[in-house]
């Protein structure tokens, strides 16, 4: 057994007991030390996936240890390079956070200089912050399904405490929707847990025996069912996705950031790893209308941003039509595709972490969240200016940078897949396209309303980015630009997981653009 995963867990939860016993008056000590904790986690995973073999066993790293042996449940870890990846973009965004996030919990200032002062400490709010950090590692590590499901239900707590404490004007309305939406679909996902351990008869909970061992294609729908539905609320994905734009318009930036960043990438990691391998009848059998769903999902997210007058709500649908490509990239079942989908979970929470922060320095500025009340800051502010451009371009995905490539995977790869007739996957590539003008309507119109024309009255007193603010969208811009000239780093690591989901699956590995190309 390896002891990576259980000690880069417990160095976040260590620091958030350190952090909360601080002395009172502490604050400045308070962020220090989850500084510190989140760069020391950031390290040692770096350490741990530089061993990390792509050719190698698929779940590396693995430990295991009796939790519940009555029922058969283990806390159970290990990494694919799905996961690794997913808890490296996890482990980058939470020291970036925790610098954006420096004043977050002292207050939100409205436009007419109202202080909305938060319900609890300066303390409790970076405590959270770590605590969130080794839910969220553990989600895409847990090669247990009852532990995942916990994980699963566990990061809704210290989210909804960051939302409901620390957030704007309708933050307990946005927390509260945010909760039911979650635990009902955990509800619905914990009876298909429990029916998977019964009608397996397995007497475990561990992932690799519970692949195919559901057989009955009728047992198999009903189970993916109340999988399917608590992965599509997380994404989320149309129509179970108004829970988002309230939420993360709501929260403040940096806890946006790590909702529409991480978390809800679980939703979409959810489909590929649980509701594909342990039940590959039923998933072939609603590809093609989870595949509707998706389109929808793009389509409408994009018509809506473009009808937003507030920031957060316009990238918070953005997002959703980002989810609905990594959707379809999932379940259109070839390699190009589902490599593309997992590589637009990464380059999603980089690009739209980078937009939230940007976007979150302006309000903070500003005062106020609407598009209208902003114009001309790149005259008064033109760093922050060029990052919140970059951060929009890298949102529509334009050719050079990370989401680009991502984007252009998913379609590809559904225009010419193989595993359920090309045609409908074909229509839905070519009716998602539609999103890529769509997208650039939605951010160049954000982008000529805040930072170009007459500069408005307030805006003049801007100032620009400071040492730490830069510091919080360097990272984030360097490796959008990185991995849009270089993606091959992350799908070496991305494709032979890939593979071994299709397999499992009973998929052909190969699409018509990869026999065409010899691949």
């Amino acid at each position: 057994m390896s002891p990576w995963l259980p000690i880069i867990m417990a160095v976040p939860v260590v620091g958030a007991i350190v952090v909360a016993l601080l002395p009172k008056g502490g604050d400045k000590l308070a962020k220090q030390v989850t500084l510190a904790v989140s760069l020391l986690t950031m390290v040692l995973t770096g350490v741990m996936a530089a061993g990390f073999k792509p050719g190698g066993e698929r779940f590396q790293f693995k430990a295991e240890y009796d939790w519940i042996p009555s029922f058969g449940v283990k806390f159970g870890v290990g990494v694919d390079g799905v996961a690794l990846v997913l808890i490296a973009l996890s482990v980058v965004l939470v020291p970036i956070v925790v610098l954006a996030s420096w004043h977050d919990a002292d207050g939100v200032r409205t436009s007419d200089g109202t202080l909305i002062t938060p319900k609890r400490s300066v303390k409790t709010y970076f405590s959270l912050l770590l605590v969130l950090e080794t839910m969220m590692i553990g989600v895409f590590a847990a090669t247990d399904v009852f532990l995942f499901y916990v994980f699963f239900e566990a990061m809704l707590i210290p989210m909804y405490f960051m939302i409901g404490s620390y957030g704007g004007a309708q933050r307990s309305y946005a927390a509260v929707k945010f909760l039911l939406y979650s635990l009902f679909g955990g509800l619905l996902m914990l009876v298909a847990v429990i029916g998977l351990y019964v009608l397996a008869n397995k007497g475990t909970f561990m992932f690799e025996p519970l692949v195919g061992a559901i057989k009955d294609p009728t047992t198999q729908k009903w189970l993916f069912g109340g999988f399917f539905i608590a992965f599509a609320i997380k994404a989320p994905l149309w129509p179970v996705h108004t829970w988002l734009p309230d939420a993360a318009a709501q929260a403040p930036a940096g806890a946006a950031v790590l909702l529409v960043g991480v978390l809800d990438k679980v939703g979409t990691f959810g489909m590929l790893r649980f509701c594909l391998e342990l039940f590959p009848d039923a998933a072939k059998a609603f590809t093609m209308p989870i595949v509707v769903l998706a389109v929808i999902s793009i389509i409408y997210g994009a018509i809506v941003a473009i009808g937003q007058t507030d920031m957060k709500r316009l990238i918070a649908y953005t997002s959703i039509s980002h989810f609905g490509f990594i959707v379809l990239g999932v379940f259109a079942m070839s390699s190009v595709a589902q490599s593309g989908a997992a590589l637009y979970m990464v380059n999603h929470g980089f690009a739209t972490g980078a937009l939230f922060l940007a976007a979150g320095f302006l309000i903070a500025r500003r005062g106020s969240p609407f598009i209208a009340d902003y114009g001309g800051v790149q005259k008064v502010a033109p760093v922050l200016a060029g990052f919140f451009l970059v951060a929009g371009l890298a949102g529509l995905s334009l050719p050079g940078l990370s989401s680009f490539v991502s984007e252009f995977m998913v379609m590809i790869g559904t225009y010419s897949s193989v595993a359920h007739g090309s045609g409908a996957l074909t229509v839905a590539a070519i009716i998602s396209a539609v999103a890529v003008i769509l997208a650039a309507v939605y951010i160049l119109w954000m982008v000529q309303r805040t930072l170009n024309g007459p500069t408005a009255e307030p805006v003049k007193a801007f100032k620009d980015l400071n040492a730490r603010e830069i510091w919080v969208l360097a990272p984030l811009v360097a490796l959008i630009i990185g991995f849009g000239f270089f993606p091959k780093p992350l799908l070496d690591v991305i494709n032979p997981s890939v593979q071994q989901t299709l397999t499992n699956v009973q998929v052909p590995t190969a699409t018509i653009a990869e026999k065409g190309t010899g691949q």
